[in-house]
Formats: C-alpha cells, sequence, structure tokens
C-alpha cells in the first residue's frame, strides 16, 4: 500500500513549491506536514518522495532562467574550444557552479546514514530552524551588499556551495537559507546572492531527486502521487521564485528570521507536548 495518497500528494507538492526556494527549509515544512498528516517520516519512500518532488521546483527553476542558463551553457561551450572565450565571467561562472556542487555531492555520500537516521527529526527541524535563523539576521545586519552579480568570485561560489551541506545535515537549517546567508556575508547584494543560491541548486537537487527516485518507486509508492506532487511543486515553485526576487530587491530577510523562529518555537512546543513525535 502506497505511504502517501494522491491528496496528500497535492498538500506536499504545494508546501515544497512554497518552501524549496524561500529561506525557511522546504525539508523542515516537508517533515512537520508528514507529521501533522499521519505520514511516516522515515519510511524510505517517503524520503524518496520528498526528493523526487524537489525535481519539479528545480524544473521551476531551469524555466524561469532559461534563458540565463542558455548564457552560461553557450559561454562555457565556447570556452571549451576558444582561449579568448576563457576570460568571460559567463564562462568561468558555469565552471564554478559545476565546481562548487562537489563539497554537497561528497557530503550526501559520506553522511548519508546520519541524514537519513538520527538528523532526520524533527526536534533536528525545531532547532536548525531558530539557529539557521540567527546566522540569516547576522547576514543581514553585516552583509555590505556592495557587490552584484557580476562582481561574484570562485571563492564566492565554493563558499556559497558548500553552505549546502547545513542543510543537508541540519533539515530546518534551509539550503536557500545557508546559501544566502554566505552570499550575503561575502558582499554580495540580496539579488545577487538570491539568483547564486538558485543557480546553485540546480546540480545539486536534480543529484539528489534523481538518486532517490529508486527509492520512491521501489518502496511501494504509487507513480500518480508521485507524478502529481511534483507538477504541483513545479507551479508553485515558479510562483514563488518569481515573487521572491522581486521581494528581495526592496526588503530585508526580517521577515523570514521571525518566521522561523516562531515556527521553530511552536515545533518545540508540539514536541515537547506530545502533538507531534518526533
Amino acid at each position: 500500500m502506497s505511504a502517501i495518497d494522491l491528496g496528500q500528494s497535492v498538500i506536499l507538492g504545494i508546501v515544497e513549491g512554497l518552501t524549496e526556494f524561500l529561506p525557511v527549509s522546504s525539508t523542515g515544512h516537508l517533515k512537520i506536514a508528514e507529521g501533522l498528516l499521519g505520514i511516516p517520516v522515515d519510511d524510505q519512500s517517503v524520503v524518496g518522495f520528498t526528493a523526487v518532488i524537489q525535481v519539479g521546483a528545480i524544473a521551476a527553476v531551469l524555466v524561469y532562467f532559461f534563458r540565463d542558463i542558455v548564457r552560461f551553457a553557450a559561454a562555457w561551450g565556447r570556452g571549451l574550444v576558444n582561449a579568448q572565450a576563457r576570460r568571460e565571467h559567463d564562462y568561468k561562472f558555469a565552471w564554478w557552479v559545476i565546481l562548487a556542487t562537489i563539497p554537497i555531492v561528497v557530503a550526501g555520500l559520506l553522511f548519508q546514514s546520519l541524514v537519513k537516521g538520527p538528523l532526520a527529526s524533527l526536534w533536528v527541524v525545531a532547532i536548525s530552524l531558530i539557529a539557521g535563523s540567527a546566522i540569516m539576521w547576522a547576514a543581514d545586519r553585516f552583509g555590505t551588499g556592495k557587490r552584484g552579480e557580476a562582481d561574484t568570485t570562485f571563492t564566492d561560489a565554493m563558499l556559497v556551495g558548500s553552505a549546502q551541506i547545513l542543510a543537508l545535515l541540519f533539515p530546518g537549517f534551509s539550503r536557500s537559507g545557508a546559501t544566502i546567508s554566505t552570499g550575503l556575508l561575502r558582499g554580495l547584494d540580496r539579488v545577487a546572492a538570491t539568483r547564486l543560491s538558485f543557480f546553485l541548486s540546480i546540480p545539486a537537487l536534480t543529484g539528489a531527486g534523481l538518486y532517490e527516485l529508486k527509492d520512491a518507486l521501489g518502496g511501494g509508492l504509487d507513480v500518480l502521487p508521485l507524478v502529481v506532487g511534483t507538477l504541483v511543486s513545479f507551479a508553485v515553485a515558479y510562483a514563488s521564485i518569481a515573487w521572491l526576487l522581486k521581494y528581495v530587491a526592496g526588503h530585508t530577510f526580517t521577515a523570514f528570521v521571525i518566521y522561523r523562529v516562531v515556527a521553530g518555537v511552536a515545533l518545540l512546543a508540539a514536541l515537547g507536548s506530545g502533538l507531534l513525535s518526533a
């Protein structure tokens, strides 16, 4: 019997699409939603389901940033055969995205048992929501915001890419929150840091989704809920991306910081009272 029915897949698709790129932790919110829906969060087919519907969100990034991706890919291709083209920032940026993905891949392979075991707990989610909000507040407060996307360096990309490990190990920390905060602390402005976070999400989350596909399909999960959840995730994520880029152009991340603290404290209270089980 499938662990997730069609109605639940729609709800989880909405949660994934809303939270994947907002700095509030999609993994944490999915685990909370699964707990409220009575879905076993430690079931491997459920873990696989949540990873696969992320591909819907990644597809939204691919569609939204299609022109940018084509530009980077074209510059990368030109640079492979033309020494002059290797001086272009777009060529270098394409390589940086590839190289900056390596740390999260290595961490994913090394710490897989921890991620799917002891760290897959709502207690970890609650604490990570609060701890991550402190880092976001500091980044928003002390980041200079003086550099744009054209000023991005290899060091920026590697540090931001490596920050994804925090979200891998501590669900609730938020991949986008960790990466955007790192970009801000490096002096990037909010739009540049957010766009870099988006581009770095493409290989990391696509790889995770494809890797987990065998667990999602091999664990007795019906294909229809998986497809529906992914499509819903795509539609909602596309709208979320458009909204976030407009929002960060003129606002700080204070609202997200407050929300994360409130959500973390509420989750701790729910766990402590027995309303939710870890």
